[in-house]
């Protein structure tokens, strides 16, 4: 959700004109806080009231400077979608995927609201998230909060060019945005983010060339490995998807993230996408290798420490669910306190944690 209904940069004819500001180009800075919603009839209103002020806030503390490009995206996970929206909920919506094979483990961790907060300046993002949690931070618990910043000239933290493949204009909305196959969540968007740590030392001690066949790009240039001499468990070749002769494309918003004093440096994966499925075959092909065994050697040096997926609505279902506010019954707060409820009686992921406030259903 960004300062306008236009963000999504399409026709008004698309599906995805209304949608959230998915499609934005990468930022310099950026925060990730992925929250589990706290038990009982009140959290849950509070989260369906805070669904149509969102765009507010946003309005609000981007007008400071306009040029910064402040924008939000708020993504829902299947464990609370029919909680707080009730039936029907998006067809591909479910509970992340984690993929093991050996020692690599694609872990799934809980998560009901994603907030991917993006601008030029980090202090407009700082503002923002400081809001929400002032609105609703008491209805939250254990998040996972993550802040992101360029790296160079858009490199990640192992020295390479993230993100030029990604999809523009209509390609992008092809890729990103849903379509009449699931009419009634048409212009949404699933999307998955991972936190990746990074072994530094036992990566810097690799020559140049094997990180290049590694990832499968040439480093000071970013120009692609030719198929000739690129390795096919390089990272491009086993994240490339083809179904019936052509590409399938997501869009990555990636960023580098760290501290050095602690010893951690990371990249942020957030992948958005038409279809779970098409970023659920990536990570199979990564840590089962395509064919099996053939894995991506990045992950060698790299392990995820979370993985959830979730569904970003259209700004129109935010703001209708808003204004329609129904109570939300006792049955529908024992349910809460099940599946993933019961994922940890208090939420916790173990990374952090929250408070907050408000109504609806």
């Amino acid at each position: 959700m960004g300062l306008n209904k236009t963000d999504a940069l399409v026709a008004v004819n698309d599906v995805s004109a209304d949608a959230q500001a998915v499609g934005r180009p990468l930022t310099s800075s950026a925060i990730f806080l992925v929250a589990t919603v706290k038990p009982g009839a009140a959290n849950l209103d509070t989260i369906r009231s805070f669904c149509g002020d969102i765009a507010g806030f946003v309005r609000s503390i981007g007008f400071q400077d306009l040029d910064a490009q402040l924008s939000c995206v708020v993504g829902f996970g299947s464990g609370i979608w029919r909680d707080l929206f009730g039936a029907p909920q998006p067809k591909e919506l479910h509970p992340f995927q984690e993929v093991r094979s050996g020692t690599r483990h694609a872990v799934s961790t809980p998560g009901d609201l994603l907030f991917h907060i993006r601008a030029t300046r980090m202090d407009l993002c700082f503002e923002l998230e400081t809001q929400i949690l002032a609105s609703i931070g008491s209805a939250l618990a254990s998040t996972d909060e993550v802040q992101g910043f360029r790296y160079f000239d858009n490199r990640d933290l192992l020295g390479f060019v993230d993100g030029s493949e990604n999809p523009t204009g209509q390609a992008m909305n092809d890729a990103v945005f849903v379509g009449e196959e699931d009419a009634a969540f048409a212009g949404g968007s699933y999307v998955i983010v991972q936190k990746y740590l990074h072994d530094l030392q036992a990566w810097n001690a690799l020559p140049t060339e094997v990180q290049e066949g590694i990832v499968g790009r040439k480093k000071v240039s970013n120009i692609e490995l030719a198929d000739s001499v690129k390795p096919t468990s390089a990272h491009n070749a086993l994240t490339t998807i083809i179904e019936n002769g052509k590409e399938i494309k997501i869009l990555r918003g990636n960023m580098p993230f760290g501290s050095p004093a602690q010893g951690e440096f990371g990249t942020y994966f957030i992948g958005y996408s038409r279809s779970p499925r098409t970023i659920e075959q990536m990570l199979e092909n990564m840590y089962i290798g395509r064919p099996p065994g053939n894995y991506d050697r990045l992950l060698d040096v790299s392990r995820p420490v979370t993985g959830t997926l979730f569904f970003v609505p259209t700004e129109s279902f935010l703001d209708d669910v808003a204004a329609e506010e129904p109570a939300a019954s006792e049955s529908t707060v024992e349910q809460t306190s099940s599946p993933e409820a019961t994922r940890l009686q208090d939420g916790s992921l173990g990374i952090g944690s929250l408070k907050g406030k408000n109504e609806h259903e």
